[in-house]
């Protein structure tokens, strides 16, 4: 998750970053990835919104995710620019606190709603390639119930933020800290939460992800349309099958190619405590190429579903 793995000082990482160009380099990056997220997450939630034919599971969880990712991007921007620019949190008092939690805590519950959404498209996925003829595990009834879920304990995982970080004076500077002791003692290790939010949102839907659409891959490849009154009707259906699937899983592909990067990153740093102005730069980059995952899902969709571009087509014009 992004803010375990930062320092969210903004201190050391501002005077790392003396060079004009670095900075407006990454400044400018992150204002084309914003604006490409912003205008490409609006329009995936028009679409499904406006086009009734598209109101099915998996689009609903594309949806979600779109919601998840506008909420990164909103936040991510001013709080890169603040870690650049500036040597000191820049608001103090009560609004100072709450916002020292919640730059914080809302980027990582949206990256986990995202995470929870790619396992339940991929159930959604086996359901219906694999057991065609029952009824879906998955119905588009039950979808505004996971998807309140996946807020609710993405919230609910994340919720140690809002009583460990606190704003506090470090090196004469305020600065938005951790202080993981004072607020759950010097029994509860900050280690132990890290390594088991990684298992839990990391390794183990990863994990499940790549056996369900495994199985979904060789179900296909073997499967033979059961009911169907003609061969061509069978065919098209698993064409369909097909599309989606293929839009799936490059969801999944571009999630873990832009976040590998980062989390090896960010392990390193938490597991040797590494954090040079080298390391610094490493990882600002290696967390500009995990954001991009935001920007590039709504291309995703509209690369690979014909709907999509369809509903693109008839919004712009």
């Amino acid at each position: 998750m992004t803010s375990l793995n930062a320092t969210v000082t903004g201190t050391q990482t501002s005077r790392c970053f003396n060079v004009t160009a670095q900075k407006i380099a990454i400044t400018f990056a992150y204002c084309v990835l914003v604006v490409v997220s912003v205008t490409g997450n609006t329009f995936i939630e028009i679409i499904v919104y406006k086009t009734k034919t598209m109101r099915k599971a998996i689009n609903f969880f594309i949806v979600n995710m779109a919601m998840s990712d506008l909420l990164v991007s909103l936040i991510l921007f001013p709080r890169v620019v603040m870690r650049l620019y500036l040597d000191s949190w820049l608001i103090g008092g009560p609004l100072g606190q709450a916002l020292c939690k919640l730059v914080y805590f809302l980027p990582d519950v949206s990256t986990a709603v995202s995470i929870q959404s790619l396992v339940l498209i991929a159930v959604g996925r086996f359901g219906a390639v694999v057991y065609p003829l029952r009824p879906p595990l998955i119905s588009s009834k039950r979808c505004p119930f996971l998807i309140l879920a996946t807020w609710i304990v993405a919230m609910a995982i994340h919720s140690p933020y809002l009583f460990a970080l606190k704003l506090a004076e470090n090196n004469g500077n305020l600065a938005c800290l951790w202080h993981w002791e004072k607020a759950f003692g010097e029994t509860s290790s900050m280690e132990n939460y890290y390594l088991s939010l990684s298992v839990a949102f990391g390794f183990m839907p990863v994990v499940l992800i790549a056996i369900l659409y495994i199985i979904i891959f060789f179900s296909l490849k073997s499967q033979r349309s059961p009911g169907e009154q003609s061969v061509n009707v069978g065919q098209q259906r698993q064409q369909r099958e097909r599309n989606v699937l293929k839009m799936a899983i490059a969801i999944v592909l571009g999630f873990a190619v832009c976040w590998l990067p980062f989390a090896i990153c960010g392990f390193i740093k938490f597991a040797l405590g590494i954090w040079s102005c080298s390391f610094q730069y490493f990882f600002i980059v290696t967390q500009l190429i995990a954001q991009t995952n935001c920007a590039i899902n709504p291309c995703i969709c509209f690369i690979f579903s014909r709907n999509y571009r369809e509903g693109l087509k008839t919004l712009v014009s």
